[in-house]
């Protein structure tokens, strides 16, 4: 089975919880290999000077890695975040953060991923992040 991009959003929708579906992501492209989600940079979401805070970037490429794990999996299926781990190289400003997710490494029961977050419109890599998922 395949994910699509309306499919594992509706997942998002159904299934996560209120404050990470205020983060008003969107999930732009999901496949075998990763999944891409964009998040727009809204003062609700940024610290002083428009700046987009660590724990909303935190939370975003925690979230797009699971969906990076869905697309790898095929299928939406619950994992569980063992580690993540997460790097800001500058402040992110501007409209919005794509967050490109990639699954590194996949085995029975455990999952790697790593994600790098970067603004828009500069172009600028903000943040990456890997992480460890369990599969049930």
């Amino acid at each position: 089975m395949t994910l699509t991009p309306t499919q594992a959003q509706q997942v998002l929708d159904d299934n996560f919880a209120p404050w990470i579906k205020a983060l008003d992501l969107t999930i732009a492209d999901i496949d075998a290999t990763g999944a891409t989600l964009t998040m727009p940079i809204t003062p609700d979401l940024a610290r002083v000077g428009g700046i987009i805070s660590g724990q909303a970037l935190a939370a975003m490429a925690d979230t797009a890695m699971v969906f990076a794990a869905m697309g790898h999996l095929g299928e939406p299926r619950p994992v569980a975040t063992t580690n993540l781990d997460t790097v800001f190289l500058r402040p992110g400003v501007g409209e919005m953060i794509r967050c490109r997710a990639e699954i590194v490494r996949a085995g029975k029961a455990l999952i790697f991923a790593r994600a790098t977050m970067t603004a828009s419109p500069s172009g600028k890599d903000v943040a990456t992040a890997t992480a460890t998922f369990y599969v049930p």
